[in-house]
């Protein structure tokens, strides 16, 4: 499945990767990124070596098929808005356990492709698993396939990792702060980035 997304990633978004080399080979780490569109976890994980688990919203798993094959990447449900203490227990199970994991921790997609608040959850977790973040950006999935689109559509997509940080030593409302200043920063990386490559082209 993975060598096949690879091509239609390449193929359908012409998906671009940087800075896979800051994401850790081994031991619990999570992934902290933005959340523009259905195709996220797919453009995120599909280029790098390590499998990642995912968390994601209960009602994904109340279709069969589709709950099957996000189970198989993965995959597992969180209850939106209800505080719901087992899907965190089992983050931070598979995080001390040395897995990688990949939040979104806006809580939900981008009504518009901009970076929403982050909440605290990503910052509770941490602190309890002690394991390092990697911030990650993600451009381009928005006019993909943004929410309000039935299906997707040819767009470029680029995919950028952060350097790691270990943060679990600081306050909740530290590391939300911290997740917060990251991502907006490698997000106005990756856009300069995108507008040269552009020039570059042009």
């Amino acid at each position: 499945m993975r060598a096949l997304l690879r091509i239609l990633s390449s193929v359908w978004f012409d998906l671009k990767v940087y800075g896979k080399e800051n994401v850790p080979k081994t031991g619990g780490v999570l992934l902290v990124a933005n959340h523009q569109s259905f195709l996220d976890p797919a453009v995120l994980g599909v280029q790098l070596q390590r499998k990642a688990s995912f968390l994601a919203k209960s009602e994904l798993f109340e279709n069969p098929i589709f709950g099957w094959g996000i189970r198989r990447c993965n995959a597992f449900p969180v209850r939106q808005g209800e505080g719901d203490v087992g899907a965190v227990k089992e983050t931070i199970r598979r995080l001390q356990e040395g897995h990688m994991l990949t939040v979104f921790p806006e809580g939900g997609r981008s009504p518009d492709g901009e970076l929403q608040p982050i909440l605290n959850g990503a910052s509770l977790v941490v602190r309890k698993a002690e394991v390092p973040i990697v911030p990650v950006i993600i451009e381009g999935s928005f006019k993909a396939w943004s929410k309000d689109m039935k299906i997707w559509q040819r767009h470029p997509i680029r995919v950028m990792f952060g350097k790691p940080a270990v943060v679990h030593h600081m306050k909740a409302k530290e590391i939300t702060a911290f997740i917060d200043q990251q991502l907006h920063q490698l997000l106005a990386e990756l856009r300069a980035k995108i507008a040269q490559e552009k020039r570059g082209r042009e």
